[in-house]
């Protein structure tokens, strides 16, 4: 019996394939990807183009199958933690804190974890939001045709590598926050380098604003392109910057409140329409430059607690709550968190028998985001719609997981 999905699949394909072959003499039909190097990756997208107007956007995506909920299937809870790292690989601590998350609260020992080992959380995956917010401005300046701020956004990206490879031991894929603890707590002098780094990135970020932000061609390429209506947004599925540079004020860490986040003070950015129109380009791209400040201020409200409420001992032990063997409760279960794209969820059914999830499903926010490509991209210049492309920041091992 064929599911649902599969059938679903197939009529979209049905669809696109009906659209090509009423393809007039006055039109063409492009490829725009995988090689392109503004598609982000893999991502080949079909064009029906009339001149340089696109009419219709066909996105065609497996090229790049992480396997990563076969995985699942096939070995015990903690084993399966590295492999939502290479995901979405720009935000992985993001992705193991969520994943961990949900097994805490299937073995009911969330309330459990000590508060500097929720507050070290916070602080790598906010770390990690900088720097995958980082990526996204600075490949968006390349998409739009500018070289200098995507060297300045990968040097000051790179301090953020190297403390997160201080404290994990890897570059990218940490595999650093385990069920009911950590791989390791934090260096020593972790705290005092990190407190140097925001000092100093705040500055860059003014300069970067100067430079791109508020930049007259880099507005005139970006606002009133690829409007994203609200409810179009809301029907699509779509979250995160997505979501907010629609105008709604919506962001998981403060609706589901989990981990620390609840006791520290930052604001949620959304679009607000200051250029351009609510739901396009720059909105969006607007979005991801405030989150950062907001990150920052994370940082040092998580660093004054490490330091102060919550400092080093030695009788701290983040591995201490890490359970031998996870077996849960026969239970399914689905949790939620904010990843820099926005939201990722993990959807467990657990057999109450084994260490190995019966079934884990994978929500990604990229695969949700490049969803409502083909509706924002009609009648848009082929030129326009790299910068929408751009705009949606997403990562294919996170689509074609």
């Amino acid at each position: 019996m064929e599911s649902p999905t599969v059938n679903l699949h197939q009529a979209a394909l049905e669809r696109y394939q009906a659209k090509i072959n009423t393809v007039s003499a006055e039109e063409m039909v492009l490829n725009l990807g995988p090689q392109h190097p503004s598609t982000h990756g893999v991502l080949r997208l079909e064009l029906i183009t009339d001149g340089e107007i696109v009419k219709e956007v066909i996105p065609h995506i497996g090229y790049l199958h992480r396997c990563f909920e076969k995985h699942g299937e096939a070995l015990n809870y903690a084993q399966i933690i590295p492999y939502t790292d290479r995901m979405d690989y720009l935000a992985s601590m993001n992705n193991n804190h969520a994943f961990v998350m949900g097994i805490e609260k299937m073995l009911g020992i969330e309330n459990d974890i000590p508060k500097r080992i929720e507050y070290i959380r916070v602080l790598v995956c906010e770390l990690n939001r900088i720097a995958s917010h980082l990526i996204a401005i600075g490949t968006y300046g390349i998409d739009i045709g500018a070289f200098t701020p995507f060297l300045w956004c990968f040097r000051d990206r790179e301090h953020i590598m190297n403390m997160l490879e201080w404290a994990s031991g890897a570059r990218m894929l940490y595999n650093y926050i385990w069920v009911g603890g950590l791989f390791y707590d934090i260096p020593v002098g972790f705290e005092e380098r990190c407190l140097e780094f925001v000092q100093y990135f705040k500055p860059k970020m003014k300069e970067l604003n100067e430079l791109l932000t508020d930049n007259q061609i880099f507005i005139s390429r970006t606002a009133n392109i690829g409007v994203l209506p609200l409810d179009v947004a809301i029907n699509y599925g779509c979250s995160g910057p997505m979501l907010r540079g629609s105008g709604l004020k919506y962001d998981l860490r403060r609706v589901d409140e989990y981990s620390v986040y609840p006791e520290l003070d930052f604001e949620i950015p959304y679009a607000k329409g200051e250029i351009g129109t609510v739901g396009d380009c720059w909105n969006r791209y607007k979005v991801r430059v405030d989150e950062i400040a907001e990150s920052l201020k994370i940082i040092e409200q998580s660093l004054e607690k490490l330091t102060k409420a919550h400092p080093r001992t030695k009788e701290f032990d983040p591995r201490a709550l890490v359970p031998k063997k996870i077996v849960p409760k026969a239970q399914d279960f689905y949790i939620r968190a904010e990843n820099p794209k926005g939201e990722i969820g993990f959807y467990f059914i657990a057999d109450g028998r084994s260490d190995k999830p019966f079934r884990v499903k994978s929500r990604g926010p990229s695969f949700c985001n490049l969803s409502v490509l083909p509706e924002i991209s009609k009648g848009v210049m082929i030129a326009d719609l790299v910068a929408i492309i751009g705009s949606l920041d997403i990562v294919l091992g996170e689509v074609d997981r």
